[in-house]
């Protein structure tokens, strides 16, 4: 390591004596100095990956014990000479440093799994009109995310992109997003309406329901609704935790054109204390009913394949013949 780089390190890794002591170089372009009213405060200014992975290697805990926090400044950063994966080793597991950078001047193509983990100080977010993917768990566990704007860049949303996002009440997804991978919005216990674009060309919503674009599939009930929900005539497949965690649903009526129940499709429905399951029905996927304690009795279809766990273990089957 050369002497200017070790000099670099070591200025990062000592800032706290350099601060105490008065010797900071308050030229250096790595920190703005500041004073405020709780004492003096260093917003780091990074200029390159290997500046910002320096960062990272600051004992943060100990700072904010010693009261001089210092608040990571991403907004202007160059992320050009970043990858995806650097991005996304960077923001893993975010949930204690709470960084919540402005990306909209970043023009990057992908927001990296994980990348806002955890971020309970999140409250709106609009996605750069750069950006064409959203990685799995982005979002997840942003809960004091109400609004977030998807533009129409965007194709793809992975897997749990927005899963565990309490406070998030609706959302549209664009015209533009061909890809949205499993439980995308896991969770989301006060979600009330899924939009989508009337030009998207794989998903629609029928009254703020998720269905594929022929509405043979049923996908996702947004979790916050209540009452009671009617599945329209011609769907043919309640898919994978579609219903899952839908705790204010007191009953759901299936109609005879369904033929496959996914894997968790109702699961943790703790209202439901019957259903009815159409003779159309062949699949019944595993824990389908699960937690489902208020269901004492349930009659199927002798040609109905049932998977494990199905339904509660206290849950009768009673077979009929057709």
């Amino acid at each position: 390591m050369g002497k200017e780089k070790e000099k670099s390190r070591l200025m990062i890794k000592d800032f706290q004596t350099y601060i105490n002591e008065g010797l900071f170089d308050r030229n250096q372009s790595e920190f703005n100095i500041k004073k405020t009213d709780n004492g003096v405060e260093q917003v780091y200014i990074p200029k390159t990956k290997d500046d910002l992975y320096r960062y990272i290697e600051l004992d943060i805990e100990q700072a904010k014990k010693d009261g001089t926090y210092p608040n990571v400044d991403l907004n202007n950063i160059d992320v050009s000479e970043f990858g995806k994966y650097d991005l996304e080793d960077l923001f893993y597991y975010n949930t204690y440093r709470q960084i919540n950078p402005d990306i909209s001047n970043w023009n990057i193509e992908y927001i990296p799994g994980r990348f806002f983990y955890s971020n309970t100080q999140m409250k709106e977010f609009t996605i750069p009109n750069s950006v064409t993917g959203i990685g799995k768990e982005a979002f997840a566990n942003c809960n004091s995310l109400v609004t977030v704007k998807i533009p129409n860049s965007v194709t793809t949303i992975q897997d749990f992109a927005f899963s565990h996002c309490g406070s998030l009440k609706s959302v549209t997804i664009p015209d533009s997003v061909t890809v949205m991978g499993y439980d995308a919005f896991h969770y989301c216990l006060g979600l009330t309406a899924i939009n989508i674009e009337a030009n998207n060309p794989n998903y629609c919503s029928v009254e703020g329901v998720l269905f594929s674009k022929d509405k043979m599939t049923l996908i996702l009930y947004p979790a916050g609704r209540q009452g009671t929900y009617t599945v329209p005539d011609g769907v043919e497949v309640i898919g994978n935790s579609t219903f899952e965690w839908c705790g204010g649903l007191t009953s759901v009526t299936i109609p005879d054109s369904v033929t496959y129940i996914g894997w968790d499709a109702f699961a943790h429905c703790t209202k439901f204390t019957s259903v009815t399951i159409p003779d159309s029905v062949t699949h019944i996927g595993y824990r389908a009913f699960y937690y489902c304690d208020g269901l004492k009795s349930v009659t199927i279809s002798k040609h109905c394949r049932i998977e494990n766990n199905s339904f509660p273990k206290k849950c009768k089957i009673i077979r009929k013949d057709d």
